[in-house]
């Protein structure tokens, strides 16, 4: 390099200081000073990382006093450049700009700048934006947006509802799924749709306070989406950034007792602005015209001030009609504001429900079904369909004619838009369970200390002592203190020993109610059997637990058992195990439902066995047999578990507390008659017709097969290691289909968006994920790559590039331009712009006469007969060839005008046909389903307003370029 005082140069690996002049020589070392930034820079002369900065004929330059001159003349002497030319804000001919005159604030973002200053990336880094911006269009185009990078097994009916509501404008629903069936997942997926679309940038999560945690964790492990839970003491901290503490975080996780007992806290949710209010176990907000709950009149109040509404309940009917309208009430109190009228028409829609039951099994439909059918939707639409149904024609337009019949039926349906519910019933696919109970000696030990506790806790209240007797290893190391070994002789435990070496080649889940009781478990595996166990209880942390988890999931060298405190039973999915024991019992249904459905999930390939050992003469006892032949809540999912539990909750009590099971026969047989009694009520009060609807049916399937042709994308796989190389992130295969990714000293930037500060075990398989909750499964969808695009687009990675293409046909020399222009619509996000006219990339390929020949030149197979140049080398060809670069860009500057009017056409229109025909869909149905809300249709049609506004105005401009030089060596 040749070093002269006065000269202006530019930093390679510092572009953002401007520009710098050499200042300071010796024999080794060069000094510049970067005026711009106030920054000196001591460089070596003979491998600095800067630039000669060299400007042409045709460029404008900027000078330090504020002017601008076109450069009609370069002069170079004694090393160093005069520019000549016109100066613009005069028009002056002849005026002359000496090199040191040049503002330090000129910086080279155009990607024809930086190749003409000699800045030039690396090949592979201009594949890689190429392929970002072609990934980065793909994914907003896709109508599987934010469904396909969720950590779940692709459920049809789970898909089906995400799908339908995540799209939806505020969507106010009300998810009620059978226990089991995945409510919370639905409402992750409707969440992150709308998060990804814009349409939601603030949500508050209100759940009961026991379920904060398994929200949080399922959030962040199944859709990378951090929530922050909100106490009193976090309000309290809030306070040194914002006046209101919920302004300080965009998704807010808090229990309903929180907001309920201040009226402050109420206040403040209520005024920091909402787009999407989620409620779980919604059947808890009780209600009556008279006198509504304090927690339903909460929920009411944040309802009124949020778009979007999600209400989560597996149990839509079980608290009665007027409890199901109430909810329903929340959601749109215009709709639904009259009970009666609600009853009356809700009774209008079981018959449609045969009629459809008979369209789908493809019976004939009698008379009045026909009539019926006819009074709902007009003559004229359907009886053409009837026609085809009952004529001579194939069966695949009968079909066709059956489902669109079905569908007609479903849109006019009650609560059919506002409602989704499955059962278990319809759904299918459920394992079956396999019960063992287990009744065992009690030890003298625990009797003798039983007695001498009935003797002392007699001011005890009943369900205080109820729920001491249910752990009579708790009461024995009152008495015995740290050194009662009660496992040493607990007859449960001889048993669990004994099952574990039998089941030597299966996994163990095993639930106690209490954490000392998992840990004390695991000390008597390793100590008596040295079986490897693993625990799990609320004092871990999240960490903690994913450790425990995966040491459990792992096959080769991980845990046999997983000993789980009360905690273990929520939110956790273990369905890769199928043996359960239940070494205590608890003391709610609800609770037994949550610990069995850890293994009887969706997706459980194999009957599972439930096992419950208790201790003869036991309150254990008296509970087991009262689940069991009171609620044959072992068996079967049992949603009327609860209602049965209050009404004897009492009695239940009483016997517990006296460990007694005098009148126990009595208890469990009218429980028993009570159960069939509420079940058939439930099963009467099936609205099959919605139960259709919510499962989606064929259109369901088609969606996970969309999913399903997504996983396992090579291309995923190659971008992203490419992507982390570019970056500097360590990468090391673990094998299994796990790869950890670790970050260097040698990175673009300090902190890696989505990486945790450690580094991350990462997956691409959705099968490893779904076992391995420890992994990051990584998708399109993952903050790992959506970060990482933005930050190689953001840093200006690869925008410019030189490459050789060894070619005999054609003569030594002769140039290609490869350029990526971005069509770019200027909207914000929740306008919906990226669905219609995301960021798109025009590839032109220019030969030296100025033709493009991207059409016939496709870029991946190109790209394999190029080989990379040295930056030395490449600085060289730019030079020699910048003028006729000029040329070319003017060219493909002009001709890629009529590319952008054509990309602005088609967005027009794939925009214009989508939601004309939704406005089309949802004005035919008001006039019947007064379930679509005004708002709804006024929001598409200024939507489609504002939408053909924006692209009407989007810009074009060129974002990167690759110059091409035929070589024959």
């Amino acid at each position: 390099m040749t070093f002269a005082l006065g000269q202006r140069w530019i930093s390679d690996t510092e572009s953002d200081l401007g520009l710098g002049t050499v200042v300071a020589m010796d024999a080794r070392t060069v000094t510049l000073m970067f005026a711009a930034s106030e920054e000196n820079r001591l460089y070596s002369r003979t491998d600095a990382p800067v630039t000669r900065v060299v400007f042409n004929v045709g460029d404008v330059v900027e000078c330090q006093e504020g002017w601008s001159l076109k450069i009609a003349e370069v002069l170079e002497e004694n090393s160093l450049f005069t520019y000549i030319g016109t100066r613009l804000d005069t028009e002056e001919d002849g005026v002359v700009l000496r090199e040191i005159f040049l503002s330090n604030q000129i910086r080279f973002n155009k990607p024809q700048d930086k190749l003409f200053a000699g800045q030039v990336d690396r090949m592979d880094n201009f594949v890689l934006r190429y392929r970002a911006l072609q990934n980065q269009y793909q994914q907003h185009k896709s109508p599987m947006r934010g469904l396909c990078g969720m950590r779940a097994g692709l459920i049809p009916h789970q898909l089906f509802i995400a799908h339908e509501v995540g799209r939806r404008y505020a969507p106010r629903v009300l998810l009620a799924d059978e226990v089991g069936l995945g409510k919370t997942i639905e409402a992750g997926m409707i969440i992150h749709q709308q998060v990804l679309s814009g349409r939601a940038e603030r949500i508050l999560i209100i759940v009961p306070e026991t379920l904060q945690h398994q929200w949080l964790v399922e959030m962040m492990r199944r859709f990378n989406l951090h929530f922050s839970i909100f106490d009193e003491e976090r309000c309290v901290e809030a306070y040194a950034e914002a006046d209101n503490p919920f302004d300080t975080a965009q998704y807010v996780l808090c229990s309903l007792d929180f907001i309920r007992k201040s009226k402050k806290r109420y206040e403040q949710a209520l005024e920091a602005e909402w787009d999407l209010l989620v409620v779980d176990e919604a059947h808890h907000l009780e209600w009556s015209p008279e006198k509504p709950s304090r927690q339903y009149q909460v929920i009411e109040g944040l309802a009124e001030q949020t778009p979007g509404v999600l209400l989560l309940t597996a149990t839509p009917e079980q608290l009665g009609h007027e409890s199901h309208f109430a909810r329903l009430r929340l959601l749109d109190s215009d709709r639904f504001y009259d009970y009666e009228a609600f009853v009356q028409e809700e009774q209008q829609y079981a018959p449609v429900a045969d009629a459809v039951s008979s369209l789908f099994s493809g019976e004939k439909l009698t008379n009045d079904e026909k009539n019926l059918i006819t009074e709902l939707l007009s003559e004229q639409d359907v009886e053409p369909l009837f026609r085809i149904i009952e004529g001579n024609v194939d069966e695949e337009d009968k079909a066709k004619a059956r489902h669109e019949l079905i569908d007609d039926l479903m849109d006019r349906h009650g609560t059919g838009r506002v409602l989704f519910r499955n059962t278990r019933a319809a759904i299918k696919g459920f394992p079956k369970r396999n019960v063992h109970l287990l009744p065992m000696e009690i030890p003298k030990q625990y009797t003798t200390a039983m007695r001498v506790a009935g003797m002392l806790g007699g001011k005890m209240p009943a369900e205080a002592r109820a729920m001491k007797m249910l752990y009579p290893e708790e009461i024995f190391q009152e008495f015995e203190g740290d050194a009662g070994s009660w496992w040493q002789f607990d007859s449960r435990v001889d048993w669990l020993i004994e099952k574990v070496k039998e089941k030597r080649s299966e996994k163990i889940l095993v639930i106690a109610s209490r954490s000392a009781t998992a840990l004390q478990l695991e000390q008597a595996l390793r100590e008596r059997e040295g079986i490897r166990a693993t625990v799990f209880h609320e004092g871990m942390s999240i960490l903690e637990r994913d450790k425990a988890a995966a040491y459990f999931a792992q096959e080769e060298g991980g845990a046999q058992v997983l000993l789980c405190s009360e905690i273990g039973s929520e939110g956790r999915n273990f369905q890769f195990a199928n043996q359960l024991v239940m070494f205590d019992l608890p003391f709610n249904p609800d609770l037994l439902e949550q610990r069995i459905g850890r293994l009887d999930r969706i997706g459980q390939l194999r009957d599972i066995d439930i096992h419950v050992p208790y201790l003869n003469g036991t309150s254990q006892g008296i509970l087991a047999r009262w689940f069991n032949e009171g609620l044959n809540a072992f068996a079967e999912t049992c949603p009327t578990g609860r209602s049965v539990y209050d009404k004897f909750s009492d009695s239940l009590i009483e016997l517990l507390a006296a460990n007694s099971d005098e009148g126990l026969d009595e208890i469990i047989h009218d429980s028993a008659e009570l159960n069939l009694l509420l079940k058939s009520q439930l099963e009467q009060g099936r609205d099959r017709l919605l139960e259709m609807h919510s499962n989606g049916g064929k259109e369901a399937e088609k969606i996970v097969d969309d999913i399903a042709a997504t996983d396992g994308d090579t291309n995923l796989v190659t971008f992203a290691l490419s992507l982390f190389d570019t970056i500097g992130l360590n990468q090391d295969d673990k094998g299994e289909n796990a790869l950890v990714v670790t970050p260097s000293e040698h990175m673009m930037v300090p902190n890696y968006p989505g990486l945790p500060y450690e580094g991350a075990t990462i997956t691409f398989d959705r099968e490893t994920a779904l076992s391995r909750e420890d992994m990051h499964f990584i998708s399109w969808e993952h903050p790992m790559i959506q970060g990482g695009i933005d930050l190689l687009l953001s840093e200006g990675v690869g925008t410019s590039a030189v490459s050789l293409l060894k070619n005999k046909a054609l003569p030594v020399g002769t140039i290609l331009l490869e350029m990526v222009y971005l069509v770019d619509a200027q909207a914000p996000k929740r306008s919906g712009i990226s669905r219609f006219l995301p960021q798109t990339p025009i590839r032109m390929m220019m030969d030296a006469r100025g033709n493009d020949l991207s059409e016939q030149v496709e870029f991946e197979s190109f790209n394999r007969q190029l080989s990379p140049v040295g930056r030395h080398i490449a600085t060289k060809l730019i030079a020699s060839v910048q003028k006729e670069v000029h040329t070319l860009i003017e060219a493909a500057d002009a001709s890629v005008e009529q590319k952008l009017q054509a990309v602005r056409q088609q967005a027009q229109q794939d925009m214009q046909a989508s939601l004309n025909s939704e406005l089309e869909r949802l004005q035919s149905l008001k006039a019947v389903n007064p379930n679509i809300r005004d708002e709804e249709l006024e929001v598409i049609e200024e939507q489609i307003t504002e939408l053909s506004g924006y692209i009407a105005q989007a810009q074009i401009q060129l974002d990167s370029l690759r110059l091409i030089v035929v070589s024959h060596n």
